[in-house]
């Protein structure tokens, strides 16, 4: 559900050390700005296009509206049916994708160097004339009751939605970016009409583009595809007030393993402190054996298979989360570890032995990322929506070892709250008393 919307930003933190990445600023004649790793080595070209905002611009009960919408831009647009714009596309051997998360849409596009010019065209018609026509609006809404129907009897995704619920209340994020049956089911083509005009303007737009293409041809292909996007959208949604307080939510759920969501306030990705918290988070439970809680949870105890902590990066209300299943007679006990190994860094920090483990993992153990035009145009256009520097690539890992002890400490001191802790539990848990 929600978890999805910073995998993109974990994937770009996780750059390798060697990588480098020459990245040129483009200025369209229009006025459309965009980053360019140009590559002439294989003739096609790769974009990414993120519309700022995302699910969280859904109208006051039309919940659902923009993630409906988004599955409907590829199915017919200008005069175009859905059967006949997918025959044009896969004719082209181009490939779209569209996809909507809490905090962006995105638009990917892969296209052949020698039929570009034809398939921007389909990509701007599906982007700007969507069709929304009825009988393909009542099939897409029906994958999403399907997805709603899914989600509903997920461990996982049940967890997702309560804490969200309770943290968030009112706000989009408190909701599945799904919507419920009865909102989906609700919604008309004029709101999707409306969503459409909410998210896709000029004024939350980042490109990245990647491949054959010069900064000159990029220009005018950004201003053939996107220049006659209205200026503004929606207003942005406001800061998302936390809710929920420390404690234990169990849901019951006839199943022999529970499924555990934890987590408590984080920290926004602009905070001059973020990279301390970045390197802690890592320490904590960032997807290693090395990890905290991995060595007590799982290697010492034998709770659980996995556990694992991230940073999860939404735009109005960061969080410090994670997540782990364990079998029902062991799932208070892995709470317990838990919940003392999270005052116990909170209080005393980490060790310098772990500090030089976890950078060591961050800049040298992960796999090259930079390794195809669709990954590359996808990072640069998740760094500008993130208002990262453009040198960013090429410098994060020097940022990541600068991280000191004490600069550890003193973000675990800040960031972890044991107090604050919430464990909202999906399963038939033994030892848990019900709802707190």
């Amino acid at each position: 559900m929600m978890i999805r919307a910073f995998l993109t930003f974990l994937v770009l933190l996780a750059a390798p050390a060697q990588a480098q990445v020459d990245i040129r600023q483009v200025t369209s004649p229009g006025g459309i700005t965009a980053w360019l790793v140009q590559d002439d080595t294989i003739p096609f070209v790769a974009l990414d296009i993120r519309f700022q905002g995302g699910t969280s611009l859904d109208a006051p009960g039309k919940r659902g509206a923009t993630y409906l919408m988004t599955g409907l831009l590829e199915e017919g647009a200008g005069d175009l049916d859905s059967r006949e714009f997918a025959t044009r596309v896969e004719t082209l051997a181009a490939r779209f994708g569209f996809d909507a998360s809490v905090d962006s849409v995105s638009i990917t596009a892969q296209m052949l160097t020698q039929n570009r010019d034809e398939a921007a065209e389909l990509l701007r018609l599906a982007l700007q004339e969507p069709s929304f026509e009825q009988d393909d609006l009542d099939r897409v809404r029906g994958q999403v009751l399907a997805i709603i129907d899914r989600n509903a009897n997920d461990p996982s995704e049940i967890a997702g939605t309560e804490f969200y619920a309770q943290a968030f209340g009112d706000h989009p994020y408190g909701s599945p970016q799904e919507g419920t049956s009865e909102s989906v089911t609700a919604l008309t083509r004029q709101d999707l009409i409306d969503a459409h005009r909410a998210v896709f303007a000029r004024d939350r737009m980042y490109v990245g583009a990647a491949g054959d293409i010069s900064p000159e041809e990029l220009g005018l292909l950004l201003d053939e595809l996107l220049g006659d996007l209205p200026e503004t959208g929606a207003p942005m949604p406001e800061d998302a007030p936390y809710e929920l307080e420390g404690g234990i939510t169990v849901i019951d759920y006839p199943t022999p393993q529970s499924t555990a969501l934890f987590g408590h306030r984080g920290i926004a990705f602009d905070d001059p402190e973020f990279f301390p918290a970045f390197v802690l988070n890592q320490i904590m439970g960032g997807g290693n054996f090395r990890s905290r809680l991995m060595q007590e949870v799982r290697v010492d105890r034998g709770l659980t298979y996995g556990i694992s902590t991230f940073l999860v990066l939404f735009d109005h209300g960061p969080l410090m989360m994670g997540q782990f299943s364990s079998s029902n007679e062991l799932v208070a006990e892995a709470i317990d570890v838990l919940r003392a190994e999270w005052a116990e860094v909170a209080e005393n920090g980490v060790t310098e032995e772990e500090l030089e483990a976890a950078q060591l993992y961050m800049t040298g153990s992960y796999p090259l990322r930079f390794d195809g035009n669709s990954n590359i145009a996808s990072i640069l256009a998740g760094m500008q929506a993130d208002g990262m520097p453009i040198d960013y690539i090429n410098t994060r890992n020097d940022r990541v070892n600068a991280v000191t002890l004490d600069d550890v400490r003193a973000m675990a001191a800040r960031l972890m709250d044991p107090d604050a802790l919430h464990v909202v539990v999906v399963g038939q848990p033994e030892g848990l008393d019900g709802v707190e």
